[in-house]
């Protein structure tokens, strides 16, 4: 980007900013209602609106997780990445951990206890007490 484009944008911005500005004093000095009716008025739209802008992002958020996970999948799938660099738990976790348990008798249900959103916690005790390495481990563990 050159000089005058940087430039070019400064001014785009201040340009912007000083219109906003204007705007709302504008809007303030030709309100109908005196200000503290105004100022309450604005809080209640920006209470609103923000609880809706929360929601929103919030479902954003969850989708583009979904998102996400299916496209680590996907790669997964292709080989680009290699199999078992995302840790995806699914079914009963107690079945799991039998089955660990009887492929690894040195492991411990200390070893094995699992809280959702801390699987890497999980997959550094297997690491630890298994000597593999986390690519094994996570494979491991989503081959279950």
């Amino acid at each position: 980007m050159s000089y005058n484009e940087d430039n070019n944008t400064g001014k785009v911005l201040l340009a912007l900013l000083a219109g906003a500005s204007a705007g709302i004093v504008a809007g303030l000095l030709i309100a109908p209602d005196k200000g503290s009716a105004t100022r309450d008025s604005l809080k209640n739209y920006a209470g609103k609106y923000g609880d809706q802008l929360g929601d929103q992002l919030s479902k954003f958020g969850t989708q583009l997780d979904g998102s996400f996970k299916n496209l680590v999948e996907k790669l997964e799938d292709l080989g680009v990445t290699g199999a078992g660099s995302s840790l995806n738990l699914k079914g009963n976790w107690d079945e799991a951990k039998g089955k660990l348990k009887q492929q690894y008798a040195q492991l411990t249900d200390e070893d094995l206890e699992y809280a959702e959103g801390k699987g890497d916690e999980l997959v550094g005790r297997l690491q630890d007490k298994l000597g593999k390495g986390k690519r094994e481990i996570v494979k491991l563990l989503n081959d279950l």
